[in-house]
C-alpha cells in the first residue's frame, strides 16, 4: 500500500508543534517522539486520521501560503472553534477563511458547504455574489454566505 503523509520542517518547534495540534483535534494521536540524545529530532501524529511527520532540521526553511492545509467544516461552531484555536498564541488571520498558525503554517478554515454555495445553483449571479463575500470576510461565516446566495 502507498501512503503520502505531509513532512513538515521545522526549527525546532516539531514536538511543541506537535502537542499543539493534538489540543486542538479531536481523536489525535501521538505515534513517536525521535531523539538523539536530549534533542528531539522529528515527531510522528495524527489529526483526524492523516498522518504527519515534523522534523526539527533549522531554520533553512519557512512555511508560506504556497502549501496549506484544507479543514472542511459542518458548522460555524466548528469554524469558530478552529480559528480561534490555531490562531492563538502568535497566529494571524488572512482573508478568505486562511489563517496562519504560530509556526507560520498556512491552513483554511471551510465550511463544507462552501463549494456548492461558490457554484452559485448553476446561477453566475448567485456565484458572483458569494464569491464576492467571501472575499471580504477573514473566517469564513456560514450565514453571511448563505445570505448571498439567497441574495439577502
Amino acid at each position: 500500500m502507498l501512503t503520502i503523509t505531509p513532512f513538515l520542517w521545522f526549527d525546532t518547534q516539531a514536538e511543541e508543534a506537535m502537542s499543539f495540534y493534538a489540543s486542538i483535534f479531536p481523536d489525535a494521536k501521538v505515534i513517536a517522539v525521535n531523539r538523539a540524545g536530549d534533542r528531539v529530532i522529528s515527531v510522528t501524529y495524527e489529526l483526524q486520521g492523516q498522518t504527519f511527520i515534523g522534523l526539527n532540521a533549522g531554520p533553512h526553511f519557512k512555511f508560506n501560503e504556497a502549501v496549506s492545509f484544507f479543514v472542511g467544516c459542518d458548522t460555524q461552531a466548528q469554524i469558530d472553534d478552529l480559528w480561534t484555536k490555531l490562531i492563538a498564541g502568535g497566529g494571524s488571520p488572512s482573508k478568505c477563511g486562511w489563517l496562519k498558525d504560530k509556526f507560520g503554517l498556512s491552513w483554511q478554515i471551510v465550511p463544507n458547504a462552501l463549494g456548492s454555495l461558490l457554484s452559485g445553483g448553476g446561477d453566475p449571479t448567485r456565484a458572483k455574489r458569494v464569491m464576492d463575500t467571501m472575499l471580504a470576510m477573514e473566517k469564513l461565516e456560514i450565514d453571511r454566505l448563505e445570505a448571498a446566495f439567497n441574495g439577502k
